[in-house]
């Protein structure tokens, strides 16, 4: 078995070189602020995840939008509990099969979502208030090859 000459090896692997840690360190700081910023909206930064990703359908049901967000389906279930309570989300039957259960947001879901969107555009411009915006887009784009990559690969050994 040949194996490629890798990036990483004994010598440079330290969590301030670490990509696992730096993109999990920045996800925890980012949550965090967000949650601050949704305090008056009375939701946390993973509630929002949760519409945002119900609003642009990439999560109709509740298992769906567990493997969305790489969340525990109990947990993911327990939230959706909270928020259809709160009244932004609303489950409905399926028409061609009664066993899933579509999620949607309400009006207000709606509103609350959108709302916290402009929130997470403010924050995010003044992350990278001091970033050109071609450094900006090269960012997102191997962060979105990162994910191709991952999301491909087979598990580690």
């Amino acid at each position: 078995m040949q194996r490629y000459m890798g990036f990483y090896d004994s010598t440079n692997l330290y969590p301030d070189t670490s990509a696992g840690y730096l993109i999990r360190a920045c996800n925890q700081l980012c949550h965090a602020q967000l949650d601050r910023a949704f305090a008056d909206e009375g939701l946390t930064c993973v509630q929002w995840s949760a519409l945002v990703s119900i609003y642009f359908g990439r999560a109709p049901t509740c298992a769906a939008l567990a493997r969305d967000m790489a969340h525990d389906k109990g947990a993911m279930t327990r939230m959706i509990d909270v928020l259809e309570a709160r009244g932004l989300v609303r489950r409905d039957r399926d028409d061609s099969d009664r066993r899933v259960i579509n999620l949607s947001l309400t009006e207000e879901g709606e509103a609350v979502a959108m709302r916290c969107r402009l929130k997470v555009i403010d924050c995010w411009n003044g992350w990278f208030a001091d970033w050109p915006h071609e450094e900006i887009a090269t960012f997102i784009t191997q962060l979105q090859r990162l994910r191709t990559t991952l999301e491909a690969s087979p598990a580690c050994a």
